[in-house]
Order: structure tokens, then C-alpha cells, then sequence
């Protein structure tokens, strides 16, 4: 059975112990925990945490930058991603994020051989741990920093080359979700994809991926997820909104709002 969870980013204010007790509140069955936050908090002390919340991970965001693009090198980019491969088995998280990194003036062939290096080792790592590695695309107007892979069916062909069921694809409504060759093609996406980011927004696509309150936006939503569910997917959702709709006196409501949208898709939370 799929689960909703609720991205900590969209929290980005609250620390860990009250983002448990308000997804729980909520009505949340899950959290997408990010690195950052957790390493704040107490990486040891927020695994239990979580884990005597009962609130399952969902994701752990994230590891990549093989490319070089946010100023390591490749092999501090690998040790981080061995690291966050042993933390995502000690959350139980349903997946590891993976942004590949940003062209960084490489040709793309150049960045694409930096990746399957990257993965060739990682995955090693992942399959003795049993942890999913989601490699998340990211549409071309906001990729500079974090991926070279700009399309969803480009990142899946590469996927397909490892043949592995530790390698699988993150998708992000925020980026894809309205795109017309995605929701064409939904039934290629669906068995390799391991994650959904749901997400809105107003305006188009920019490098600060300003997003609002899930059906405030020109999205599909409903079209997307069902879409996705229609074609075989049964993995997890997760919100992931951050930008003006997300400041601390938004949380509560968006929390609220978050979920009731989803009961617009009941299979996501078992309806």
C-alpha cells in the first residue's frame, strides 16, 4: 500500500520532534526526511525518533553531485553518498534521492560517464544494505544546479541499462507534472519509479521551484497521480512544497489542505 508523507522541507522551521507530533497529528502516515535536518537534530537520536513515531520514511533526500557541480570533487561526493546509503538502511527508508549533479560545463557524455562510475560503485553499497536509489530528473529550467538528466524518459533509459531493482526513478509533479509527453507516457514511467513528489505551482518553472498549496496551482494533479496509479504504480507519495505558500504561519493549513487533496486519489491512502 502506497503512503503520503509529508517532506520536511515543507516544514523547513519546525525541528524533527514536532514535525513527528504534527504529521502524526495530521493525519500522516509517513515523513521524507532530509539529510540536513536530521544531521541538525541528531542523526542517531532522530532514527528513533522516527522510529517510535511509527511514521514510516518514505525517502531520504539526498545524495549526488557526482558531476562536481556544487564544488566537491568526485570522490567526496561518493564517500557523502556511502554515508547516506547506511543512513537511509538504518531510517528504513523506501528510497535514497540521487540528483546526478549539473552539467558544470562537462559535455554531457562527460557527465553521464561521472554518473554510471558513480552508480557502479554506490549501487554495490545499496544492494548489500537493500536500499532503493531514486534518480530524480529535473526539468531543464531548474537543473543547473542539481541534474544534467532534464527529462523524465531520458532518466529511465538510463536506469534500464543497470538492470538492477536497487535503481529505480524519483518523479517530481513540480517539474513533470504537466508535461504532455509525461502524461502520455505514464505506463513506461510507472514500473521504474519508486517515488512522487506531489506538488503545485502558478507560475512557470524557475531555478527557485516556488510552490504552492497542492490545487492552488495550474497542475493536473489528479490526472498525474491517477494516472501514475492506473498504469501500476504502488509506491509512495510525498509533499514537497516550499516558496511563499510555505512560510510557519502556513504549516498547519497545509498540512490540512495537503491531505485533504489526496483524498482525491484514494488508492494513496487506502480509501
Amino acid at each position: 500500500m502506497s503512503t503520503l508523507s509529508m517532506n520536511q522541507v515543507t516544514t523547513y522551521r519546525w525541528n524533527l520532534d514536532e514535525e513527528v507530533q504534527r504529521y502524526r497529528e495530521a493525519g500522516y502516515e509517513g515523513i521524507g526526511v532530509w539529510r540536513q535536518k536530521l544531521a541538525d537534530f541528531g542523526e542517531s537520536r532522530g532514527i528513533d525518533l522516527i522510529a517510535e513515531s511509527g511514521l514510516r520514511v518514505t525517502h531520504l533526500a539526498w545524495a549526488g553531485g557526482f558531476t562536481g557541480s556544487d564544488g566537491r570533487t568526485f570522490n567526496e561526493s561518493m564517500h557523502d553518498a556511502i554515508e547516506a546509503v547506511q543512513t537511509a538502511a538504518a531510517l528504513q527508508a523506501g528510497c535514497l534521492v540521487v540528483y546526478p549533479g549539473g552539467r558544470n560545463n562537462h559535455t554531457y557524455r562527460h557527465a553521464e560517464r561521472l554518473l554510471h562510475a558513480a552508480l557502479d560503485e554506490l549501487l554495490d553499497y545499496a544492494t548489500a544494505a537493500d536500499v532503493v536509489l531514486a534518480l530524480e530528473p529535473v526539468h531543464q529550467a531548474c537543473a543547473a544546479e542539481w541534474s544534467f538528466q532534464t527529462e523524465a524518459g531520458e532518466a529511465v533509459a538510463f536506469i534500464e541499462r543497470f538492470a538492477s531493482p536497487h535503481l529505480k526513478l524519483a518523479l517530481d509533479a513540480y517539474h513533470f507534472g504537466d508535461c504532455p509527453e509525461v502524461l502520455a507516457n505514464l505506463g513506461e514511467l510507472a514500473p521504474h519509479t519508486a517515488l512522487v513528489h506531489v506538488a503545485d505551482r502558478r507560475e512557470p518553472r524557475s531555478i527557485d521551484q516556488s510552490r504552492c498549496a497542492l490545487g492552488a496551482g495550474a497542475i493536473p494533479l489528479a490526472e498525474f497521480v491517477t494516472g501514475l496509479i492506473d498504469a501500476g504504480y504502488a509506491g509512495d507519495f510525498d509533499v514537497k512544497i516550499y516558496g511563499p505558500d510555505a512560510t510557519p504561519a502556513d504549516y498547519e493549513s497545509l498540512l490540512a489542505s495537503s491531505l485533504a487533496a489526496s483524498d482525491a486519489w484514494s488508492p494513496v491512502r487506502g480509501g
